[in-house]
């Protein structure tokens, strides 16, 4: 009778737990998963390889360069953004180069960026790691270019007017540096550009900055020559311009002129600029051009880099109302960036597990998250980004793995699909707020037949970057005047 008894209950226990473990699994919640449109994304890989703007309707010269803002105050403006393919055809035959390449140079710029922190938090000034100038000449400013990559910086233009009468230039656009900067005549080397390279004598607003001044105080590596300021602005990839730092008209069309705005006039230049003529700093510092010209809020949408399409860049436009808003964090160290206030991941719907304050910057000028629209790929610290990359791969069992490339660790082989389902990727901001990426803004294709890979990637540095691959398709805000960052999809 014991032993029946005993077995009762064991056979009882057994079937408590069945139902306990039944109920468990259909009550918790399954993972949130998006579509990823493998297909598509293929297509328009292929698409830029023989995408040639000289002879299609893209980034073409005499489309209209301006348009009218619809900020209700009046005073906003919008200028097109434009992607790098749509300015230049690739000389890549083969998407997976072309990728490379892509990647190559986004490590370049993550070194930049990174080691920009890494400065500033050891309170040591760019001026102090070159040699003393004895001669006062602008090659002096110069450092050789140690591994200039094949197609250059930058990865988003526009086309602003630049002195009176103002010329339109093809420029580069850099939320992660402030100096704004153009290739000048007579130059002493310059690269290949698109547009005339612009000729200072033509201009009347011209006005070379003393040595004595602010604005020559402000740059972080400067010299003098017969009493005028010389600047220079070195980039991760090798590329640097030096010369004269000098004040000059900016135009954005109807919106009338800007007059005194403090850049460099570049008579040395080393670099493929993809035939930009310089570069427009969009960072929080007082060189910036949102500073100089007290913009209390910019946007910007970022089309996908493989197409052809166009966006704006939009100033005093406000935050959209469907934004999802987060705090606009300022460093005491590092004013040029723009950090955000992010306090989590999840996958599938899922919280990814980090400690408690794990993004938060530190008094010290130490981690924290930018926001940043010449990074690629989102950078996250190992820690995080282990803990991303482990919940993807445990909610993508069925997706069929392959070797990893270049910086990615996390491919799939999709080229017998035309779409797949995939666990859901979203940001997490103080404030309650979150920010849902589409399946095309974390899953990206590396070759032509297929092979796709998690676009996150570690980082060794204490500083995470929010990248334009997961910017893409969506409308960036920076209240400049109310510190926040809204981001608001489907707003190109």
């Amino acid at each position: 009778m014991a032993t029946s008894s005993s077995s009762s209950k064991l056979s009882l226990f057994f079937l408590f737990s069945f139902l306990f473990a039944s109920t468990l699994a259909r009550n918790s919640p399954s993972p949130t998963t998006k579509i990823l449109d493998v297909l598509a994304s293929l297509k328009q890989a292929q698409h830029i390889l023989s995408f040639d703007p000289q002879i299609s309707n893209g980034f073409s010269k005499s489309q209209p360069l301006f348009v009218n803002s619809s900020s209700s105050s009046g005073s906003g403006f919008s200028i097109p953004l434009h992607s790098r393919g749509s300015l230049r055809k690739t000389h890549h035959v083969d998407y997976k180069n072309l990728v490379r390449s892509r990647l190559d140079r986004d490590s370049a710029r993550v070194n930049t960026l990174t080691t920009e922190v890494l400065l500033a938090v050891n309170g040591v000034r760019k001026t102090e790691l070159k040699p003393v100038v004895t001669e006062l000449e602008p090659e002096a400013l110069s450092t050789p270019v140690i591994s200039g990559t094949s197609q250059g910086s930058g990865e988003y233009f526009t086309r602003v007017g630049v002195g009176n009468p103002a010329k339109q230039f093809y420029m580069v656009l850099d939320t992660g540096s402030d100096v704004n900067w153009i290739q000048c005549e007579p130059c002493t080397d310059c690269y290949q550009q698109s547009d005339p390279i612009f000729d200072p004598s033509a201009s009347s607003t011209y006005s070379p900055v003393t040595c004595e001044s602010r604005q020559c105080s402000l740059l972080r590596q400067s010299a003098c020559r017969g009493g005028k300021c010389l600047y220079q602005v070195s980039y991760g990839d090798g590329s640097y311009t030096v010369g004269d730092f000098v004040t000059e008209t900016v135009s954005f069309g109807n919106s009338g002129d800007i007059k005194g705005v403090a850049m460099g006039c570049g008579h040395t230049n080393e670099g493929l600029f993809v035939a930009a003529a310089g570069l427009v700093g969009l960072g929080g510092g007082p060189l910036s051009l949102t500073s100089q010209i007290k913009a209390t809020s910019f946007s910007y949408c970022l089309v996908d880099r493989d197409s052809a399409g166009s966006s704006t860049l939009d100033f005093n436009s406000g935050l959209p109302a469907d934004s999802v808003v987060a705090p606009l964090i300022r460093s005491q160290k590092v004013d040029t960036f723009y950090y955000v206030g992010l306090t989590g991941l999840s996958v599938g719907g899922q919280p990814v597990q980090l400690p408690p304050g794990f993004f938060e910057l530190e008094q010290s000028g130490n981690g924290g998250v930018i926001v940043d629209c010449g990074t690629a790929i989102t950078r996250l610290q190992a820690e995080a980004y282990n803990a991303l990359r482990d919940a993807f791969v445990k909610l993508s069992p069925d997706l069929p793995t392959t070797g990893g490339v270049a910086l990615f660790d996390t491919c799939y082989d999709l080229s017998s699909r035309t779409s797949v389902r995939v666990p859901s990727v979203a940001f997490h901001f103080s404030g309650g707020m979150s920010l849902d990426l589409p399946a095309k803004n974390y899953l990206i294709p590396v070759d032509s037949s297929g092979t796709y890979c998690l676009a996150f990637a570690p980082t060794t540095s204490s500083l995470s970057i929010i990248g334009n691959v997961q910017q893409q398709g969506t409308r960036v805000s920076f209240d400049l005047a109310n510190n926040k960052v809204g981001f608001s999809p489907h707003k190109c």
